[in-house]
């Protein structure tokens, strides 16, 4: 009986996803066996969604200094009397099965993180990344994925003010779909996850059920021909729920008698209980079969991995019970009692008054912590050393460049998202490279932007991740934002495998040093990896959110451009030495993918912010994908104008115009030597025509291939 007892544990905790190894350091650190519910627990904690065991000693490197409630559920930064509230988290595994609710639960649990610090949601913004659109099953993912995300984000009420969306056959197998959300709280009344002993443990939401169980295991492994039968994994989003609860959780959370929160994300509610005993340093005891149910037979371990969405925990004074209950029943969400905290210092699982599972909440909570390979692989040489030989027309080049998913306008995208509710939105998706929201609190605005590059990531992990936070903090500068801090979702393949542990390491490094360099920190994050099949891996792609602020919305710069505007190049020039590896025009005109990435210099970024804030520019936009002309087309197409003038300076003309560097941007000023900053005079602003060194354009008809190339395609 015992080794077929044995036996069965072993075939448990395998099919669970545990290694012998991990096993064996359960076993020692326990001083026994751990009975089948706490394997159970011990496979979603000790997983790579819940556990970053494969990340956690890296991610001490990010500089966090000046950052508020660091290491809680969102970090924010404080402006005034107020703390904006900001993360970023992926939903990359469950959109890939299930798009429509893979993305909308990602919402979901964004915006409860954000909600578990005592903020009111605002706003969100995406970053997704997608295979070629002219592949049917990413235009099928595409789809899905933004309908999702507009279903979810417009129900709740909190408007989806700014993103980015890519394509690239490297997400063909594994899209990916980052949301960062951002709230506003009073600097006094942000709440902590950490639990004190001597309290009651109250859940308030929705009904759990059998969905999303074993979410976090399948999120901590690589897709594969078999994963359309984790659906049962994918969360089942209720946004209409959701806006109740926003409502009713900060009512409770205004209680004073409410000590602590959390949402069920992530293992439901195994890791949120756990995570506040933990942090408290406390026990903790549940009754399983207190917890209010959708559905009748659910064993114990399935009650807490349970990844149910729109359920939130408290930890209350007992006599601030009754209040907790009533403010429930008032937004007629069903709430139950199913613990109290205790001095035992143990996480105690109690199943119709047996106790089924007892063991120190730490154990949970600090799975191991792995050293992965950071070796340089040979083939980051390798790109670095490969040159772009070809050359095409420039009139080809400038057609295939604005009608290319990459670069096309997003309003497809944007247009079936709710920007305005909630009245706070000042600058609208695709009117800059920045949103802007009226804190009206403080008198100003704030600025909020997402980017990132894979392309760049690949070829030079540490250089690309860092100039990926150097293009977020040009983003809020061309609109008069001062940066103030990140967030950032880290995106790769296998971290067992060590091309990606070099990418991985290198990124963060890098976007470690950026943070310093700027003088900001880094709020709140998330780790996604595994993102890979059989056939490929996705771009390193590192996330970057970033929030700014200016003081009064007379500063704000716009970021398009007027009939007999000057237009005059701040910055560094390109010239024929310059790096422009992972350039837009390399992939788009070439499928080509290699040379050296660009390097940032810090002391003229801050010079060149100082010259836009100077109040001697009108108009402004950084110069990123699309290089020099895609910055002068996006300023003249959101003014409806045109361009005369110069920007081809070296007789690589393809470099010269389409070409990636750091550290410049195009300007409308008419006083360009008094910036003091190096500057180059490109020419004006003409309406209806686009001539640049003796080439000349329909301007009617690139227009339109920018405006409706992305919604041509979905239609076809």
């Amino acid at each position: 009986m015992d080794k077929i007892m044995k036996k069965n544990q072993i075939q448990l905790y395998k099919a669970l996803g545990l290694t012998d190894a991990e096993y064996k350091e359960i076993q020692s650190r326990l001083g026994r066996e751990p009975n089948e519910l706490e394997t159970y627990l011990f496979s979603a904690m000790w997983s790579e969604h819940c556990g970053y065991k494969h990340s956690r000693k890296y991610l001490s490197l990010f500089p966090s200094g000046g950052a508020v409630s660091h290491g809680e559920n969102a970090g924010g930064v404080q402006i005034g009397d107020h703390v904006v509230v900001f993360k970023v988290e992926s939903h990359n595994h469950p959109s890939a099965v299930e798009p429509f609710q893979g993305a909308a639960t990602g919402i979901g649990g964004i915006v409860r993180d954000i909600m578990a610090i005592g903020a009111r949601p605002i706003a969100l913004l995406d970053s997704l990344k997608f295979g070629k659109i002219t592949n049917n099953f990413s235009k099928h993912i595409f789809d899905g994925v933004v309908h999702g995300i507009s279903h979810y984000g417009n129900c709740i009420g909190v408007p989806t003010v700014a993103g980015e969306v890519s394509f690239d056959e490297s997400y063909t197998d594994s899209p990916l779909v980052n949301v960062m959300c951002v709230g506003l709280v009073h600097k006094d009344k942000i709440r902590s996850a950490r639990a004190e002993a001597g309290k009651i443990v109250i859940a308030v939401g929705s009904h759990t059920g059998r969905d999303g169980i074993h979410g976090a295991s399948f999120a901590s492994k690589e897709l594969n021909e078999n994963s359309k039968e984790d659906r049962p994994s994918v969360q089942v989003g209720d946004p209409f729920t959701k806006k109740v609860l926003i409502e009713a959780t900060l009512e409770i959370l205004a209680l004073k008698e409410v000590q602590s929160c959390q949402d069920f994300g992530a293992a439901g509610l195994l890791s949120s209980s756990s995570e506040m005993a933990f942090k408290g340093e406390c026990g903790i005891d549940l009754h399983l079969d207190k917890v209010h149910l959708r559905e009748k037979g659910m064993k114990p371990w399935e009650i807490m991995l349970s990844e149910s969405q729109e359920r939130m925990l408290f930890v209350v004074d007992p006599d601030g019970v009754d209040k907790v209950l009533q403010i429930a029943a008032k937004y007629d969400m069903p709430a139950s009692v199913i613990g109290e905290t205790t001095n035992s210092g143990r996480y105690k699982l109690f199943w119709q008054g047996k106790n089924v599972a007892d063991l120190p909440p730490e154990i949970l909570a600090e799975g191991p912590k792995y050293t992965i390979n950071e070796e340089d692989p040979e083939y980051i040489g390798q790109y670095k050393a490969l040159k772009l030989q070809e050359q095409t027309d420039i009139e080809t080049a400038v057609e295939k460049i604005v009608s290319d998913p990459n670069f096309a306008s997003k309003k497809w995208v944007y247009r079936q998202y709710d920007h305005t509710v909630g009245t706070r939105t000042s600058v609208k998706p695709g009117d800059a490279g920045a949103a802007g929201m009226w804190l009206h609190e403080e008198s100003g605005v704030i600025g909020l932007t997402i980017d990132s590059n894979g392309r760049q990531v690949f070829l030079d992990p540490y250089n690309g991740a860092k100039n990926t936070v150097w293009e977020c903090y040009r983003n809020l500068v061309s609109g008069g934002f001062e940066p103030l801090g990140t967030t950032d979702c880290l995106n790769y393949g296998n971290p067992e495998k060590d091309e990606v542990a070099y990418q991985f390491v290198k990124s963060v490094h890098g976007i470690a040093d950026a943070c310093r360099e700027m003088k900001i920190p880094i709020v709140s994050g998330n780790v996604s990896f595994y993102n890979e099949s059989p056939q490929r891996r996705v771009f390193p792609t590192p996330t970057i959110g970033m929030v700014g602020y200016i003081n009064s919305p007379e500063k704000l710069i716009n970021s398009s451009f007027a009939e007999n505007e000057t237009l005059v190049l701040i910055g560094r020039d390109i010239d024929e030495n310059s790096k422009v590896g992972g350039s837009l025009y390399q992939r788009v005109l070439y499928d080509f993918l290699g040379g050296e990435v660009d390097t940032v210099d810090v002391e003229l970024e801050i010079k060149l912010k100082n010259a836009i804030f100077s109040g001697l520019i009108s108009g402004c936009v950084d110069v990123s994908e699309g290089g020099l002309f895609g910055a002068v087309f996006e300023g003249i197409k959101k003014g409806n104008t045109g361009f005369v003038g110069s920007l081809i300076n070296i007789n690589d003309k393809e470099k010269a115009l389409f070409g990636e560097i750091t550290g410049r941007y195009v300007v409308s000023t008419n006083e360009p030597e008094k910036l003091n900053v190096p500057y180059r005079v490109l020419g004006k602003c003409v309406n209806n025509k686009l001539e640049f060194d003796g080439y000349s354009f329909d301007l009617q008809k690139l227009f339109e291939l920018y405006d409706n190339s992305i919604e041509r395609e979905m239609n076809e």
